[in-house]
């Protein structure tokens, strides 16, 4: 049987899907802000969806038999995805409550994590500018076999200085890095 065979002006137009999850559930979030620059800054050749993960109830093993519906199309939109974007606030040198929760409904039963290209960006009041929890979130994705970029990494340190009041980013370094860290998860997940 012939394979099928896809050029890569083929690939090059094929829209990469990436998955936008923020880890916090504040209305005027600085990571869900942070999304929000990245959706006008993803490469042409991609997508950009943002999830709310904030009104998902706790994961329990107990619900995996007849999980809730918004978990179900949950882990379909990550299964679905081609890569996953990341926005992660620090809260005691780790990741959001939120995205644990998030994390957890996404393993289970079965790993919808599987396979998937990543990147993390975070943002914080902190002169840290969330590193305990890029570094944590790292360590998880392991267990998850995401892989994640390395390099570039954003880690928005004193976030009143670099968003406006009505939460843009405005912050010219930052949007920088931000487009090249773009930039590589699109082409990282080409790869896959």
């Amino acid at each position: 049987m012939a394979r099928l065979q896809i050029s890569d002006s083929e690939k090059k137009r094929a829209a990469v899907r990436i998955l936008g999850i923020s880890g916090s559930g504040r209305e005027r979030s600085y990571n869900t802000a942070l999304l929000e620059a990245a959706k006008t800054l993803v490469p042409e050749a991609a997508v950009l969806e943002i999830l709310d993960l904030s009104r998902f109830q706790l994961f329990n093993e107990d619900l995996l038999a007849e999980m809730p519906e918004e978990i179900q199309e949950f882990k379909e939109r990550v299964k679905q995805s081609d890569a996953v974007l990341f926005a992660t606030p620090e809260y005691n040198y780790s990741v959001s409550a939120v995205l644990k929760n998030a994390i957890e409904w996404g393993n289970q039963p079965n790993n919808s994590w599987d396979g998937k290209p990543a990147a993390i960006i975070s943002a914080s009041i902190s002169l840290r500018g969330g590193a305990g929890a890029q570094a944590h979130l790292r360590q998880i994705m392991v267990d998850l076999n995401m892989h994640p970029i390395n390099q570039p990494q954003l880690l928005l340190a004193r976030t009143g200085e670099k968003f406006d009041a009505n939460l843009k980013l405005v912050d010219s370094a930052s949007l920088k890095t931000l487009q090249s860290l773009l930039d590589a998860l699109v082409e990282w997940s080409r790869r896959f």
